[in-house]
């Protein structure tokens, strides 16, 4: 049985780049640092704020900041 390596080099080469290529995408997959959980840290940052504002006119106003007023 020939190994991955050996059938590889039999390609052509546009397809053995294309090879290499995944090979390389699924090694960077499996090497990638997993990422920490969120930090909540923030939460409750505003709560002197939650008589003043609902949550409804906080999302108009974000809305109003992304896209500018018109």
């Amino acid at each position: 049985m020939e190994s991955i390596e050996e059938k590889i080099r039999e390609l052509p080469s546009e397809p053995r780049q294309e090879s290499e290529d995944f090979v390389e995408f699924l090694l960077d997959k499996r090497l990638k640092k997993p990422r920490d959980k969120p930090d909540f840290s923030w939460t409750g940052a505003l709560q002197d704020l939650r008589d003043e504002y609902t949550s409804a006119e906080l999302q108009h106003r974000i809305s109003q900041w992304r896209i500018g007023d018109k």
